[in-house]
């Protein structure tokens, strides 16, 4: 039996297998362009870290006279110490409470919410109420503060931190519940279909099916909202007035006029809050980039 050779010497087999591997390698392509500007981004951001981490080694004498990107040649441990004995700890504290507190619960409302929205009975209701969710996102919190002050004025909950643990989980829910609702709706219905012929109830189908298969967006929307209710600034300021309810950002302006231009010091108030946020991110980065770019594949 023979076998037909084109003009190169190589069979049809053999083209057909040739194609596929230079399709491959045209998708595998480096992205010199968006490599190096990610190396470019990385850098810059890299910088004011690198500094504040040298800065909070260094003496204020030193500071002045030496470089400011300089590594210390006498590092010290004396700021780190002034800033414990200035009530850090509880600074602290008050904002891990603040942060779980506010945190844990806008996610399962939210979470709830979105089931519902998605798989829920009453489709006219549910489509008005996430109406309701979406339009919150169109609300900033600089534009309601003073009537949130005066809710909380009313509540007679000034200056304690369930003052900012509402309205933090208020805030927090509209974004959660579109983000967790997108991720329900990827769930197939037939899955849900089975769950209910096997006698689920809808309680049942909501935390053993939903729940596990969107721990992803769940991942996503905890770190987001703890996040941002770390760094939350504008709320502690207007709801608390007592050093013994300040958060950490809030206590850094304190540290900022104790000190003067300690600038040492306060660097070292900035690396101590920003070592939860870093070791937030490390544990849950996966989730957070899976939940990120969930659908983007579809």
């Amino acid at each position: 039996m023979t076998t037909t050779v084109n003009v190169t010497g190589t069979t049809p087999a053999h083209h057909q297998q040739q194609r596929p591997k230079r399709r491959a390698n045209k998708l595998f392509r480096y992205n010199w362009l968006g490599g190096g500007l990610g190396w470019v981004w990385l850098f810059i951001v890299m910088v004011p870290i690198y500094w504040i981490v040298i800065t909070s080694f260094k003496t204020q004498a030193n500071y002045f006279i030496t470089n400011t990107f300089a590594p210390p040649k006498d590092p010290t441990l004396e700021n780190y110490k002034t800033v414990f004995e200035n009530d850090i700890v509880r600074y602290f504290t008050n904002s891990v409470i603040v942060t779980v507190g506010a945190v844990v619960p806008a996610v399962l409302i939210s979470f709830m919410a979105a089931y519902a929205v998605i798989r829920g009975v009453h489709k006219r209701w549910l489509r008005w109420t996430n109406t309701m969710f979406l339009a919150g996102l169109a609300i900033p919190l600089q534009a309601v503060i003073i009537p949130v002050y005066l809710i909380i004025i009313r509540l007679q909950l000034y200056d304690t931190l369930i003052a900012i643990v509402l309205p933090s989980i208020a805030f927090a829910i509209p974004l959660s519940v579109l983000v967790l609702s997108n991720f329900i709706r990827d769930v197939p219905k037939e899955l849900f279909e089975s769950m209910r012929m096997d006698g689920a109830s809808e309680w049942g189908t909501l935390w053993r099916l939903a729940f596990p298969l969107t721990r992803p967006a769940l991942v996503t929307v905890t770190i987001y909202n703890a996040l941002g209710i770390w760094n939350g600034f504008l709320l502690p300021l207007v709801l608390t007035q007592s050093p013994d309810q300040r958060t950490i950002p809030y206590a850094l302006v304190s540290f900022q006029g104790q000190f003067g231009v300690n600038t040492p010091a306060i660097a070292a108030s900035v690396t101590l809050t920003t070592i939860p946020i870093v070791l937030l991110y490390a544990i849950g980065r996966r989730q957070l980039l899976s939940g990120l770019t969930a659908g983007f594949g579809k």
